[in-house]
């Protein structure tokens, strides 16, 4: 009973968010192209952090090694 009542809790949670209608902000950014630049810094930052923990790993592994 206690996991239905949260699924259906969840649910009407979830409904109501799309009530909420659409904002100005997707707009203002799609209008300056701005969200391009958004995703060019996104996309830089997570490839630096990527590639910061594949140097982590490989530095583990020949730790781990020895």
């Amino acid at each position: 009973m206690k996991k239905f009542l949260n699924l259906l809790i969840l649910t009407l949670l979830s409904l109501a968010t799309f009530a909420q209608g659409e904002s100005g902000t997707n707009d203002f950014f799609k209008s300056n192209l701005k969200i391009y630049v958004v995703v060019a810094v996104l996309t830089i930052i997570l490839g630096c952090i990527f590639a910061f923990l594949f140097s982590i790993e490989r530095r583990l592994k020949k730790l781990e090694e020895k």
